[in-house]
C-alpha cells in the first residue's frame, strides 16, 4: 500500500458520515493492506457486567454466527489478547495450538481466516476499539514488511476509532456523565491502586482509618462496585484516576 493511498484512507475514514461509508472505508483499507476480511468493533462499558458492542465487518454470511458468538470469544486467544492489552497480536494456527483451541482455528480457517493482525485501543470512560484484519495466506516472512503492516494498522485505527465513536455510540450514551467523586475519594482510590491498606491510606492523607474506609465506600457506591478493587478498575476505565 503506497503512502498516498494510506494517507487517503486516514482522511476518508475520518470523514465517513454514515455506517455504510465507514464500512466501505474500513474494507477498502484492509484490502489495500492485503487482507480479505476486517472487523472494527466499538465497545462501550455500561457497567462492570454489561457492555454494548457495535461491529462493522465483511464476514462471510456462512460464518456470521460463529464470528459473533460471545461464547467463542471467551475461548479465542486473539479476542482475549485484545481484551487485556494494547500491543498488536500477529496470529496464525500456532497461536490457537499454544492455547489448546486448535478446533477454533480449524473452524474459521474453512472460511479463509487462517492468519491476521489485531489490536485494541482502550480509551477513557469505558470506551474500547478493536480492529483486526484477516486472510487465507500466511503473513510476510520479511520483518520489515510485517512491521509496516502493523504500523499502518495502528495509524488507521487511531483515525477509525474517532469516527466509530461518533457514528455508532448513541448520543445518550456518549453524554453519560462520569460519577462525581470528591478529591479525597479519588486520592483514596489512587493509593488503593498502589496496594495501600485503608490504614496506610489514612496515614498518607492525614485522616483516620475509619474516614479512609468511608471515602472508599462512598467511591464504591458512586461507581456501582461491590468492592474497592472493582471501584479502582472502573475508575481507571473511566479515566478518573491514572
Amino acid at each position: 500500500m503506497s503512502a498516498g493511498l494510506l494517507h487517503g484512507s486516514f482522511l476518508s475514514v475520518m470523514q465517513a458520515d454514515t455506517e455504510a461509508a465507514f464500512r466501505q472505508e474500513v474494507i477498502r483499507f484492509a484490502n489495500d493492506l492485503g487482507f480479505d476480511y476486517v472487523s472494527a468493533m466499538t465497545v462501550v462499558d455500561q457497567s462492570l457486567a454489561h457492555s454494548e458492542f457495535y461491529t462493522v465487518d465483511n464476514t462471510p454470511r456462512a460464518y456470521k454466527d460463529g464470528f459473533q458468538n460471545s461464547q467463542i470469544w471467551r475461548q479465542d486467544p486473539v479476542m482475549q489478547h485484545c481484551k487485556r492489552g494494547t500491543v498488536p497480536i500477529l496470529w496464525d494456527q500456532a497461536t490457537y495450538v499454544r492455547n489448546g483451541v486448535e478446533s477454533l482455528w480449524e473452524e474459521q480457517a474453512a472460511f479463509g481466516y487462517r492468519t491476521g493482525v489485531a489490536l485494541a485501543m482502550h480509551l477513557p470512560q469505558g470506551r474500547h476499539f478493536m480492529l483486526g484484519v484477516d486472510r487465507d495466506q500466511a503473513l510476510p516472512a520479511d520483518a520489515t514488511a510485517l512491521t509496516r503492516i502493523v504500523a499502518d494498522l495502528q495509524l488507521f485505527a487511531v483515525h477509525a476509532q474517532d469516527a466509530a465513536l461518533r457514528l455508532f455510540v448513541p448520543p445518550d450514551v456518549m453524554a453519560l456523565e462520569r460519577p462525581k467523586l470528591t478529591p479525597r475519594e479519588l486520592e483514596a482510590l489512587r493509593w488503593t491502586m498502589e496496594g495501600k491498606t485503608a490504614w496506610e491510606v489514612g496515614t498518607i492523607l492525614g485522616i483516620s482509618e475509619r474516614t479512609a474506609v468511608l471515602h472508599l465506600q462512598n467511591a464504591m457506591h458512586k461507581l456501582e462496585s461491590t468492592n474497592k478493587h472493582q471501584a479502582v478498575l472502573k475508575a481507571l476505565r473511566l479515566g478518573l484516576i491514572h
